[in-house]
């Protein structure tokens, strides 16, 4: 039997709340700190690691388009220093215990995240506080970084891979969302001091952000430490501020009619490269729809590994490709489902040929009783092996908090996979993959409309 929904709950600052219990899966329990700070923690009491993640609630799609880039460029800016540490002071006493830091930027979201030994929390929590409530965004380290940014994006555009996956994005969506979140080279050598400076001192407000703890810890002590970490002047001043709503919970009907305006059609990036890269797009969920999980077993089933469909038929079968393969991403009011085939070119109109029909025969029919058990079986394995650490569970309360607003235990999450039936799945896939989809390719083609026809 399935528990209610699990929503975060809206509480006053000062309070704490427990979300789940040890009989549960793992003791989660969430403070609220003045200025709307989140804490929230998992105990794990069999390990003698300890992750953290401060989650932030700013990310590309948040940026106009003057700001392309400005997320990605504020989280290199952070690790050049604060007022009372330099970057080598940031990054040596975590590698000094055999810590790892590091960040990174999304759409919706920036964390910044560490895993050290449970004894060494204390001392990364300090430097992560520290970081981001108090970094000088130099202009000095402005421009420092602004040549290393530009240097991601052009090792990124020699990758194929990360250039048709961005090439996709933006060819089904014309808003923020389809914009890279690194952003263009030219709106990066754009971007000023003073423009990232002031994204950071409006986006990195305590009601933004979450401080997600897991390992051998105790809620209390951690609590105690992030309050005097953050205990900076003008950033935990205010008992009256509450937490912003988990983005996912906030997505209103406007909102996801502009999301939800996706083009379709074909973009060709010129290279002169040995394989042919193509990305199939279509409309997927949103991150709130309670259809995620059947969609989990349609994608497993679908692409989701080597006994899936379109691996069978394109690579098993004929041999055409090395690397095929499904994909579903979820946004706070908008979704993709996708498809990637990396091939010889001579060979790309007949791997989109087969690709669609796929698609196709899925939507008209569903999958086999066998495709079905195979892709649900394989949904329940991956999520129950992608918890058996520190920073996955980390990740999963942060995100939780952040931008789901609702947190299942691992067995409810189990329940729900368990409760898709294939006439779920033959119903959604009869609603995602029959529309016609947007392509991108990247590869040694100079005819800008060659492959129009693969998608008309």
């Amino acid at each position: 039997m399935i528990s209610p929904s699990r929503l975060i709950p809206d509480q006053r600052p000062g309070s704490t709340r427990t979300l789940l219990t040890p009989e549960e899966g793992g003791l989660v329990r969430r403070t609220v700190l003045p200025g709307g700070l989140r804490v929230i923690t998992e105990q794990m009491p069999g390990v003698r690691s300890a992750s953290i993640g401060v989650w932030v609630g700013a990310g590309s799609r948040d940026e106009t388009v003057p700001l392309a880039g400005a997320s990605h460029f504020l989280e290199h800016l952070l690790f050049k220093g604060t007022g009372s540490r330099s970057p080598i002071e940031i990054s040596a006493p975590v590698e000094a215990v055999g810590g790892e830091l590091n960040a990174f930027t999304g759409k919706e979201l920036t964390c910044y995240h560490a895993r050290v030994l449970d004894q060494d929390l204390p001392m990364v929590i300090d430097i992560l506080a520290d970081m981001v409530t108090s970094s000088v965004v130099a202009r000095a380290d402005v421009e420092s970084e602004r040549a290393v940014i530009l240097e991601e994006i052009a090792m990124n555009d020699d990758d194929p891979d990360d250039v048709v996956h961005n090439l996709i994005a933006g060819q089904m969506w014309s808003s923020s969302l389809g914009r890279p979140v690194a952003g263009s080279a030219e709106s990066v050598r754009s971007l000023t001091r003073s423009q990232v400076a002031g994204y950071y001192r409006r986006r990195y407000r305590p009601e933004a952000m979450v401080v997600a703890v897991a390992g051998n810890i105790e809620h209390r002590a951690v609590v105690r430490r992030v309050r005097t970490a953050f205990c900076v002047p003008g950033f935990l001043d205010d008992p009256t501020v509450r937490p912003r709503p988990a983005r996912g919970a906030v997505a209103d009907s406007a909102m996801a009619a502009r999301a939800s305006a996706y083009r379709t059609g074909a973009s060709l990036v010129t290279r002169p490269i040995e394989q042919a890269n193509l990305v199939l797009g279509l409309p997927g969920l949103r991150r709130g729809d309670g259809r995620r999980f059947t969609a989990g077993v349609l994608n497993a089933a679908l692409g989701g590994g080597m006994s899936s469909r379109l691996f069978q038929e394109i690579r098993e079968k004929r041999g055409l490709a090395y690397a095929v393969y499904s994909f579903a991403t979820h946004y706070a009011d908008s979704g993709m489902v996708g498809i990637y085939a990396g091939c010889a070119p001579a060979k790309a109109d007949e791997v989109l040929a087969l690709c669609r029909a796929q698609l196709i025969d899925v939507a008209d029919h569903g999958l086999t009783d066998e495709e079905f058990v195979r892709g649900r079986g394989q949904l329940r394995g991956n999520l129950v092996l992608g918890m058996e650490d520190s920073g996955s569970r980390m990740s999963r309360i942060g995100k939780a908090d952040l931008v789901h607003g609702e947190l299942l235990s691992l067995d409810e999450v189990l329940a729900r996979v368990d409760q898709v039936t294939l006439d779920d799945v033959r119903e959604l896939a009869a609603e995602l993959l029959a529309p016609a989809p947007a392509l991108a390719v990247v590869g040694p083609f100079d005819d800008p409309d060659r492959f129009a026809a693969a998608v008309a």
